[in-house]
Protein backbone atom coordinates (compact mmCIF):
# COMPACT_ATOMS: atom_id res chain seq x y z
CA UNK A 1 0.00 0.00 0.00
CA UNK A 2 1.09 3.60 -0.89
CA UNK A 3 0.51 6.99 0.62
CA UNK A 4 1.14 9.56 -1.94
CA UNK A 5 3.10 12.40 -0.50
CA UNK A 6 1.18 15.71 -0.56
CA UNK A 7 2.81 16.78 2.95
CA UNK A 8 4.13 20.41 3.32
CA UNK A 9 5.38 21.55 5.89
CA UNK A 10 6.41 25.47 7.29
CA UNK A 11 8.55 23.40 9.84
CA UNK A 12 11.90 24.50 8.46
CA UNK A 13 13.75 21.23 6.75
CA UNK A 14 11.60 19.32 8.58
CA UNK A 15 11.12 16.92 5.70
CA UNK A 16 14.59 16.95 4.66
CA UNK A 17 14.99 16.35 8.00
CA UNK A 18 12.51 13.29 8.34
CA UNK A 19 14.50 11.86 5.08
CA UNK A 20 17.70 12.06 6.81
CA UNK A 21 17.00 10.35 9.99
CA UNK A 22 15.25 7.72 7.97
CA UNK A 23 18.23 6.82 5.52
CA UNK A 24 20.23 6.79 8.95
CA UNK A 25 18.18 4.73 10.74
CA UNK A 26 18.09 1.93 7.63
CA UNK A 27 21.91 2.15 7.40
CA UNK A 28 22.31 1.90 11.34
CA UNK A 29 19.84 -1.18 11.93
CA UNK A 30 21.77 -2.79 9.12
CA UNK A 31 24.70 -2.42 10.63
CA UNK A 32 23.62 -4.11 13.81
CA UNK A 33 23.61 -7.97 14.45
CA UNK A 34 21.87 -7.23 17.63
CA UNK A 35 17.90 -6.64 17.67
CA UNK A 36 18.06 -4.18 20.66
CA UNK A 37 20.30 -2.12 19.32
CA UNK A 38 18.40 -1.28 16.23
CA UNK A 39 16.34 1.81 16.18
CA UNK A 40 13.38 0.47 14.46
CA UNK A 41 11.73 3.39 13.21
CA UNK A 42 8.37 3.61 11.12
CA UNK A 43 8.59 3.57 7.52
CA UNK A 44 7.60 6.81 6.16
CA UNK A 45 4.47 5.72 4.53
CA UNK A 46 3.34 4.40 8.12
CA UNK A 47 4.44 7.57 9.42
CA UNK A 48 2.23 9.38 7.29
CA UNK A 49 -0.63 7.70 7.71
CA UNK A 50 -0.31 7.97 11.94
CA UNK A 51 0.35 11.60 10.98
CA UNK A 52 -3.20 11.62 9.07
CA UNK A 53 -5.10 9.78 11.40
CA UNK A 54 -4.22 12.18 14.06
CA UNK A 55 -4.53 15.28 11.85
CA UNK A 56 -8.16 13.87 10.24
CA UNK A 57 -9.31 12.53 13.56
CA UNK A 58 -8.26 15.50 15.24
CA UNK A 59 -6.56 14.05 18.11
CA UNK A 60 -5.63 16.69 20.70
CA UNK A 61 -4.09 14.28 23.55
CA UNK A 62 -1.67 11.82 21.83
CA UNK A 63 0.44 8.79 24.05
CA UNK A 64 3.25 6.79 22.26
CA UNK A 65 5.28 3.96 24.08
CA UNK A 66 8.27 3.43 22.16
CA UNK A 67 9.85 6.57 21.29
CA UNK A 68 13.23 5.30 20.53
CA UNK A 69 14.89 8.45 18.62
CA UNK A 70 12.13 10.24 17.85
CA UNK A 71 11.38 9.42 14.23
CA UNK A 72 7.32 8.97 14.83
CA UNK A 73 7.52 11.49 17.29
CA UNK A 74 8.22 14.31 15.04
CA UNK A 75 5.35 12.98 12.47
CA UNK A 76 3.12 13.15 15.19
CA UNK A 77 4.55 16.27 17.13
CA UNK A 78 3.78 18.27 13.35
CA UNK A 79 0.20 16.99 13.40
CA UNK A 80 -0.80 17.90 16.80
CA UNK A 81 0.88 21.16 16.23
CA UNK A 82 -1.61 22.16 13.33
CA UNK A 83 -4.90 21.28 15.82
CA UNK A 84 -6.14 23.97 17.99
CA UNK A 85 -6.61 22.98 21.28
CA UNK A 86 -3.60 20.29 21.02
CA UNK A 87 -1.75 19.42 23.88
CA UNK A 88 2.20 18.13 23.25
CA UNK A 89 2.51 14.69 22.73
CA UNK A 90 3.73 12.42 25.73
CA UNK A 91 5.84 10.10 24.61
CA UNK A 92 7.77 7.23 26.75
CA UNK A 93 11.00 5.60 26.30
CA UNK A 94 13.05 3.11 28.82
CA UNK A 95 16.67 3.42 27.10
CA UNK A 96 17.90 6.74 28.68
CA UNK A 97 20.49 7.16 25.47
CA UNK A 98 17.71 6.78 23.12
CA UNK A 99 15.67 9.29 24.70
CA UNK A 100 18.55 11.62 24.43
CA UNK A 101 19.13 11.46 20.93
CA UNK A 102 15.24 12.34 20.36
CA UNK A 103 15.40 15.61 22.42
CA UNK A 104 18.19 16.22 20.31
CA UNK A 105 15.93 15.57 16.90
CA UNK A 106 13.51 17.19 17.95
CA UNK A 107 15.06 20.25 19.35
CA UNK A 108 17.07 20.32 15.46
CA UNK A 109 13.94 20.59 13.95
CA UNK A 110 12.60 23.23 16.48
CA UNK A 111 9.45 20.65 17.55
CA UNK A 112 10.56 19.81 20.96
CA UNK A 113 8.02 22.04 23.11
CA UNK A 114 5.41 19.68 21.27
CA UNK A 115 6.81 16.39 22.80
CA UNK A 116 6.95 15.65 26.45
CA UNK A 117 10.23 12.93 25.96
CA UNK A 118 9.84 10.48 29.72
CA UNK A 119 12.50 7.89 30.57
CA UNK A 120 11.50 4.62 32.28
CA UNK A 121 9.59 1.46 32.33
CA UNK A 122 6.47 2.20 30.34
CA UNK A 123 4.00 0.20 32.17
CA UNK A 124 5.18 1.74 35.31
CA UNK A 125 4.94 5.58 33.98
CA UNK A 126 1.56 4.70 32.35
CA UNK A 127 -0.05 3.77 35.72
CA UNK A 128 0.76 7.41 36.90
CA UNK A 129 -0.41 9.45 33.72
CA UNK A 130 -3.13 11.39 34.22
CA UNK A 131 -5.04 10.93 30.89
CA UNK A 132 -7.16 11.78 29.34
CA UNK A 133 -5.77 10.59 25.80
CA UNK A 134 -7.53 10.16 22.52
CA UNK A 135 -5.31 8.87 20.71
CA UNK A 136 -2.59 6.09 21.97
CA UNK A 137 0.68 4.73 19.90
CA UNK A 138 1.85 1.04 21.10
CA UNK A 139 5.13 1.06 18.98
CA UNK A 140 7.51 -0.45 22.06
CA UNK A 141 7.85 -4.01 22.40
CA UNK A 142 4.36 -5.70 21.62
CA UNK A 143 4.34 -8.23 24.49
CA UNK A 144 3.80 -5.08 27.04
CA UNK A 145 1.19 -3.37 25.14
CA UNK A 146 -1.44 -5.21 26.84
CA UNK A 147 -0.94 -4.42 30.47
CA UNK A 148 -0.56 -0.79 29.27
CA UNK A 149 -3.75 -0.63 27.64
CA UNK A 150 -5.54 -2.36 31.05
CA UNK A 151 -3.68 0.48 32.51
CA UNK A 152 -4.73 3.01 30.06
CA UNK A 153 -8.84 1.93 29.70
CA UNK A 154 -10.00 4.70 32.20
CA UNK A 155 -7.54 7.32 31.01
CA UNK A 156 -8.90 7.12 27.56
CA UNK A 157 -11.36 9.27 25.51
CA UNK A 158 -14.74 7.81 24.56
CA UNK A 159 -14.02 8.73 21.18
CA UNK A 160 -10.42 6.98 21.26
CA UNK A 161 -8.35 6.00 18.58
CA UNK A 162 -5.82 2.95 19.06
CA UNK A 163 -3.00 2.16 16.83
CA UNK A 164 0.00 -0.55 17.03
CA UNK A 165 2.85 -1.27 14.67
CA UNK A 166 4.21 -4.56 13.74
CA UNK A 167 0.95 -6.22 12.96
CA UNK A 168 1.83 -7.98 10.28
CA UNK A 169 5.58 -8.46 10.82
CA UNK A 170 5.21 -10.13 14.05
CA UNK A 171 1.99 -11.96 14.41
CA UNK A 172 2.80 -13.92 17.24
CA UNK A 173 4.39 -11.13 19.53
CA UNK A 174 1.17 -8.33 18.96
CA UNK A 175 -1.74 -11.47 19.59
CA UNK A 176 -2.39 -10.72 22.66
CA UNK A 177 -2.58 -7.32 22.38
CA UNK A 178 -5.05 -7.87 19.35
CA UNK A 179 -6.65 -10.38 21.93
CA UNK A 180 -7.01 -7.22 24.22
CA UNK A 181 -8.57 -4.84 21.88
CA UNK A 182 -10.86 -7.09 20.93
CA UNK A 183 -12.49 -7.93 23.48
CA UNK A 184 -13.24 -4.36 24.19
CA UNK A 185 -16.88 -3.46 23.69
CA UNK A 186 -17.46 -0.19 21.14
CA UNK A 187 -14.06 -0.69 19.28
CA UNK A 188 -14.06 -1.72 15.08
CA UNK A 189 -10.58 -2.09 14.20
CA UNK A 190 -8.22 -3.06 11.41
CA UNK A 191 -5.29 -3.77 10.07
CA UNK A 192 -3.65 -1.69 7.38
CA UNK A 193 -1.20 -3.53 5.00
CA UNK A 194 1.52 -0.28 4.77
CA UNK A 195 5.04 -0.99 5.93
CA UNK A 196 5.00 -4.16 8.89
CA UNK A 197 1.41 -3.72 8.82
CA UNK A 198 -0.27 -0.61 11.22
CA UNK A 199 -3.50 -2.11 13.43
CA UNK A 200 -6.06 0.64 13.54
CA UNK A 201 -8.91 0.78 16.50
CA UNK A 202 -11.72 3.11 17.06
CA UNK A 203 -14.09 3.84 19.69
CA UNK A 204 -16.90 5.81 19.04
CA UNK A 205 -18.49 5.90 22.79
CA UNK A 206 -17.95 3.96 25.70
Amino acid sequence: MQIEDTHQTSVPNLDSYLRQLEEEGLAHDAAQPEHHNKRLNLESPTARLLQMLILAGRRRRVLEIGTSNGFSALWIADALRRLPGAEPLVTLERDPDRAAQARKNLACTGLDSWVSVQVGDATAIVAQLPGPFDAVFFDADRISAPAQLEQLLPKLESDVLLLADNALSHPAEIAGYLRSVSSLPGFVSTIVPVGKGLHVAHRLSA
